[in-house]
C-alpha cells in the first residue's frame, strides 16, 4: 500500500453494516447486492495499493468478467481520489483514454463516487473527463448519496442545490439506481419509493432503476415484467437505464444472462440490437451547444424507446378493430 493509499483507505472503507443493509430482500438478491458492494470496495482498495495502470488492470483482471465492470467503478474512485489529493495529475482521464476505455461508464461513475466521499463539488470534476459520458460522474455521486445518506436523499429527498439544474438530473439517475440497492431490487418497495417523490424527479430515477437492474441484476422474468408494469408512464425512462448497461456490458465483452433477460423484457429486443442503438445515439453529437451532450444523446435513446411504445399501441388498436 502506497502512503497515500493508507491516508485514503481508512476514508473509503465500507462497513459490514453498509454492506448488507438492504430492505426486504430475498437472500439471492442480498448475495448478488453483496457482492457488487464487495468488489467495488476491492478495486477501490486494489487502486490504493498501486495505482500505476499495468498493475492495476492486471489485478482488475483478476475478477471473474461478469463482476469486471464494478472491479473497474472501484478503480475510478481510487483514481479520482489521488487526483483530487494530487490535481497536476488527470489518472482518472488518462486511465479512461487508455487500458480501461472499455469501462467508460464505470470508471467515472466511481469518481463520481469518490467526489461524494470527499465533499468535493462534482460538476468542477467534469473538466477532467469525457466531455460526453463524463457526466455519468454525477450519477455515481448521486449513488453515494443515496445509498451511504439514505435518510437524507432518499427519506427526506434531498434536492442538491449546488448543482446545475441538468447536473440534479443525472444525481436522480444515481439516486433512482441507488434505491435498487436500498429496496434489495424488491420491486414493490421500488416503486413505492420512488413513488414517494415529486413527479418531476420520477422519470429520472426510474431510469436509474433501469441501469440498476439492467447490469446489476439479482431478480427473474417475473420481477422484470412487474417492473415494466409499475413503472407506469416511465416505462421509457426505466428502459434507457437497461439500454445504457446493455451498450457497457457489450462494449466490454462481458455479457450477462441477467442483462440479456432485462433487454428482452424492458426494452423488447435483445441486448446486442440495444447496444447497437445506443452506440448509434453518439453519432454527430454536438458538443458545444448550451445543452450538454450527454443530455441529447440520451434524450436519442428515450425518442427510440417512445417511437417504439407508440408503434406497439398503434398495432394493438389495429388488431382489436
Amino acid at each position: 500500500m502506497t502512503f497515500l493509499g493508507k491516508i485514503l483507505k481508512p476514508i473509503f472503507g465500507v462497513s459490514q453494516e453498509e454492506a448488507t443493509d438492504f430492505d426486504g430482500v430475498d437472500s439471492k438478491a442480498a448475495l448478488r447486492l453483496e457482492t457488487v458492494i464487495s468488489t467495488v470496495t476491492k478495486g477501490c482498495h486494489m487502486t490504493f495499493q498501486s495505482s500505476k495502470f499495468e498493475t492495476l488492470v492486471s489485478r482488475l483482471h483478476e475478477f471473474e468478467p461478469e463482476l469486471r465492470g464494478f472491479a473497474y467503478e472501484g478503480a475510478g474512485i481510487g483514481l479520482a481520489a489521488l487526483d483530487c489529493i494530487l490535481p497536476w495529475k488527470n489518472r482518472t482521464r488518462a486511465f479512461t483514454d487508455g487500458p480501461g476505455s472499455d469501462y467508460i461508464y464505470a470508471v467515472p461513475l466511481g469518481a463520481g463516487m469518490a467526489l461524494a466521499r470527499m465533499r468535493r463539488r462534482p460538476e468542477k470534476f467534469l473538466s477532467r473527463l469525457d466531455p460526453v459520458v463524463g457526466w455519468i460522474a454525477l450519477d455515481g455521486y448521486g449513488f453515494h448519496e443515496g445509498f451511504f445518506a439514505r435518510k437524507r436523499a432518499v427519506e427526506e429527498q434531498f434536492v442538491p442545490k449546488h448543482l446545475s439544474s441538468y447536473g440534479r438530473r443525472v444525481f436522480d439517475h444515481g439516486l433512482g439506481r441507488s434505491i435498487w440497492f436500498v429496496a434489495g431490487a424488491n420491486v414493490e418497495r421500488v416503486a413505492t419509493t420512488i413513488a414517494a417523490f415529486p413527479q418531476a424527479r420520477q422519470g429520472d430515477l426510474w431510469s436509474g432503476v433501469g441501469l440498476g437492474c439492467g447490469y446489476t441484476g439479482g431478480v427473474d422474468h417475473a420481477a422484470l415484467a412487474r417492473l415494466h408494469t409499475v413503472s407506469g408512464l416511465y416505462t421509457s425512462q426505466l428502459a434507457v437505464g437497461v439500454a445504457i448497461a446493455a451498450h457497457a456490458r457489450r462494449r466490454a465483452g462481458t455479457p450477462a444472462p441477467y442483462a440479456e433477460l432485462a433487454c428482452e423484457v424492458l426494452c423488447g429486443t435483445s441486448c446486442d440490437e440495444v447496444a447497437r442503438m445506443v452506440e448509434a445515439a453518439f453519432l454527430n453529437l454536438p458538443t458545444n451547444g448550451s445543452k450538454p451532450a450527454y443530455a441529447i444523446w440520451r434524450e436519442r435513446i428515450e425518442a427510440h424507446f417512445v417511437a417504439v411504445s407508440v408503434e406497439s399501441e398503434y398495432r394493438q388498436k389495429e388488431l382489436i378493430q
